[in-house]
C-alpha cells in the first residue's frame, strides 16, 4: 500500500464548540454554494429526484462549459443515484483536476473509491483531506472503515475509539467502535460498546441487533420490554424497526419462544423483500447459461489460458453453510492466509456485461465465451494484483471466501485455472433458515424462493462436477461437525498440503473475523446447531416444499439436478 500521509493531530473542540459529525457535514455542504442559476435549478431537480431532468441539462450546460467543476460534480451526484458509480468517479477525478480545493466533492471521490474497492486509491485522497483537516470526524470515519476492510483492525480501531470518545453521545460512533472490537475479538468490550449505543438512543435498532448477531450473550427480560416499547413508537425509522424485529426474534429465541422468534424474524424479512428487486427467474436462467457454454469441448479449447498464479483458494457456496468455519481451518495452517469476502470476482463478471453489478447476472457469459487466452491471462493477474491490498502475511496462498462464487466457477476456472475451489454445503433447511434470521443490507429472497435458489445451486454445482470432474472439493458441513479430523486432512490433500495440528486448534487462531459467524470460528466445534433447524419446522412449510427433492435426498444430489 502507498504511503500515507500523517494528518495533523487531532485537538480540542475550539470555540465553535465540539467538532460533531453534524458540523462536518454543514461546514461541507457550505463550504462552495452554487452561484450559477440554472444550477441551482438542476441541484432542486435533483434533490426532488427528478433524475433524467437533471442529466439531460447538464448534459446540455456541458456541452457550453466543460470546465464548470461545480456542474461536472452535480452531474456525478446524478450519476451516483443512477447506480453509475464508475461514471461518477471519473466525473470527481475531472472535477478534482479543475478544483483541487473542493473537499466535498474530494469527499465524495474517496467514498467512491472505496465502493469500488479501491482501496489505496481512497487512502490517498481520505489522507489528503486530513492534511487540511485532520480533526474531521467524516474523513477519519471513513478512513477507520478502509483500514477495517483492508484488514488494518488495531488502526481502524484507534480511530473508532477516538471518534466515541470525541462523541460520546452519538449511538453511531459507538456501533462502530463495538464493530472495531468485535472484528478483533473483543467481545465483551464490543457489548459494552453496543449497550453505550444504546444508552445514547433507545431507538438504536443497530446496536440491539450488534448485541443479538454476538451470540455470546442474552436479552433479558428488561431488554425485550425495551424493544417492544420501542417498536410501538409511530416515528420509529424503518431501518431501526427491521434490526429491532432481528433482535428481538433472537431474544424469543433463546427464550424458546420459537413461534413468538418466528413471527418477528418473518416480519422483517417481509420489510427487507420489499427493498429488492428478485426474479428467482434470473439464476434459473444462468444456471442454464452455464450449462450451455462450459461443456467439455469448450473447456477443452481454453486450455492453457488464464493466469497460472496457484495462490488463491476460493471457498463458495450458500451463505451460512459453515464457509467461515472452513475458511479459518485453513487460515491456521501456516501456507494459508484468511483474507475477507473479496469482492473481485463478482465486480469483474458485472463489468465484463457493462453493469455496475448484479448478484446473479450471467449475460457477461457471452462475453467470456469470445475472450482468447491473452485476455484471460490478463483477468487472472488483474485479480491477483488487486487482492494484494488484503494480503498481509508472506504466504504462499490465500482465501477469498465469497458464497456467491458459486455462479462463477466457470469463470474463475478460465482465468485461474491452477486456483482451488472448495464448494461448503450445508443441510438446505438449516442453511436457509440460518439465513431467515440474520440481516442482510440487501434484503432476503421468500422462504419458496430460497428454496428455489438452493435447488439452482446444487444444479450448477453438479454440473461443474460433471464437467471438470475433480476440480471443485466438497465439504459437508456436517460431516465436518462429525469428524473433523478426517475432514481437514481431506481438503488439505485436496490443496497438496501436509497435516498441521494447528488447523484442529482453529479457534486459537488470532484473525479478524468479520462475517456473523465471528463468535462461532472462535470456539471448537459444536454439533448443536445440526438439527437447530427443527425447532422451526412448523412455519417453514413454503421452503421445504420448494426445495422438493433437494430437502429429502440431501446430502446427495437428486437424480433431475445432475
Amino acid at each position: 500500500m502507498h504511503q500515507r500521509a500523517q494528518p495533523k493531530p487531532s485537538a480540542p473542540a475550539g470555540p465553535d464548540g465540539p467538532y460533531t459529525f453534524e458540523r462536518a457535514i454543514a461546514d461541507l455542504e457550505v463550504q462552495r454554494p452554487l452561484r450559477n442559476q440554472r444550477l441551482k435549478q438542476i441541484a432542486a431537480q435533483l434533490a426532488e429526484n427528478r433524475l433524467q431532468a437533471a442529466e439531460s441539462e447538464l448534459t446540455e450546460h456541458l456541452a457550453k462549459r466543460p470546465d464548470d467543476a461545480d456542474a461536472i460534480n452535480l452531474m456525478a451526484r446524478v450519476q451516483v443515484r443512477l447506480g453509475r458509480r464508475r461514471q461518477a468517479a471519473s466525473l470527481l477525478a475531472r472535477c478534482l483536476e479543475l478544483a483541487p480545493d473542493f473537499d466535498l466533492a474530494r469527499f465524495n471521490y474517496a467514498n467512491l473509491l472505496f465502493q469500488l474497492h479501491k482501496f489505496d486509491a481512497a487512502l490517498e485522497e481520505i489522507d489528503t483531506l486530513l492534511l487540511r483537516d485532520g480533526r474531521n470526524p467524516l474523513y477519519r470515519q471513513l478512513k477507520a472503515n478502509i483500514l477495517e476492510t483492508t484488514g488494518a483492525n488495531e488502526e481502524s480501531l484507534a480511530i473508532c475509539e477516538q471518534l466515541a470518545i470525541e462523541n460520546p453521545d452519538r449511538a453511531d460512533s459507538w456501533v462502530s467502535y463495538g464493530h472495531a472490537l468485535r472484528a478483533l475479538g473483543r467481545q465483551e468490550k464490543s457489548a459494552d460498546a453496543y449497550r453505550k449505543a444504546i444508552e445514547c438512543q433507545p431507538s438504536s435498532g443497530l446496536a440491539y441487533w450488534s448485541l443479538a448477531n454476538m451470540k455470546s450473550g442474552r436479552f433479558g427480560e428488561a431488554d425485550i420490554n425495551a424493544m417492544l416499547e420501542q417498536l410501538q413508537r409511530p416515528d420509529l425509522g424503518s431501518e431501526d424497526r427491521i434490526h429491532l424485529q432481528f433482535a428481538l426474534g433472537k431474544a424469543y429465541e433463546d427464550a424458546g419462544a420459537y413461534e413468538r422468534s418466528f413471527e418477528q424474524y418473518a416480519k422483517a424479512n417481509a420489510a427487507m423483500r420489499l427493498r429488492i428487486e428478485y426474479d428467482p427467474d434470473t439464476l434459473t436462467s444462468g444456471v442454464a447459461a452455464n450449462k450451455a457454454l462450459f461443456t467439455p469441448a469448450f473447456l477443452e479449447s481454453s486450455k492453457g489460458a488464464g493466469c497460472l498464479a496457484p495462490d488463491p483458494i476460493f471457498i463458495l457456496g450458500r451463505p451460512r453453510s459453515g464457509s467461515t468455519l472452513v475458511e479459518q481451518i485453513l487460515s491456521s495452517h501456516s501456507a494459508i492466509e484468511g483474507t475477507a469476502e473479496l469482492p473481485f470476482i463478482t465486480a469483474l463478471a458485472a463489468r465484463l456485461e457493462g453493469r455496475e453489478g448484479s448478484a446473479y447476472a450471467t449475460g457477461y457469459l457471452k462475453v467470456l465465451a469470445n475472450l482468447g487466452a491473452p485476455a484471460l491471462r490478463a483477468l487472472g493477474e488483474e485479480y491477483v494484483a488487486d487482492t494484494k491490498a488484503y494480503r498481509k502475511l508472506d504466504r504462499p496462498l490465500f482465501i477469498d471466501k465469497k458464497p456467491a462464487n458459486f455462479q462463477h466457477v466457470g469463470l474463475i476456472h478460465l482465468i485461474l485455472p491452477n486456483a482451488k475451489i472448495i464448494d461448503v454445503r450445508r443441510h438446505p433447511v438449516a442453511c436457509s433458515l440460518s439465513l431467515i434470521k440474520h440481516h442482510s443490507s440487501r434484503g432476503h429472497p421468500r422462504l419458496a424462493e430460497l428454496g428455489r435458489l438452493y435447488r439452482d445451486y446444487i444444479e450448477l454445482m453438479a454440473h461443474f462436477d460433471r464437467v471438470l470432474p475433480g476440480r471443485v472439493h466438497r465439504v459437508i458441513y456436517e460431516d465436518m461437525v462429525a469428524d473433523p479430523e478426517t475432514e481437514t486432512r481431506r481438503l488439505l490433500d485436496y490443496l497438496g498440503l501436509p497435516f498441521e495440528e494447528s488447523c484442529l486448534r482453529f479457534y486459537e487462531t488470532k484473525r479478524t473475523v468479520l462475517t456473523p459467524s465471528a463468535e462461532q470460528v472462535r470456539k471448537p466445534i459444536s454439533g448443536e446447531a445440526i438439527d437447530y433447524w427443527r425447532n422451526y419446522e412448523p412455519w417453514l412449510g413454503p421452503l421445504i416444499r420448494s426445495l422438493g427433492s433437494a430437502f429429502t435426498a440431501y446430502p446427495a444430489v437428486p437424480d433431475e439436478l445432475r
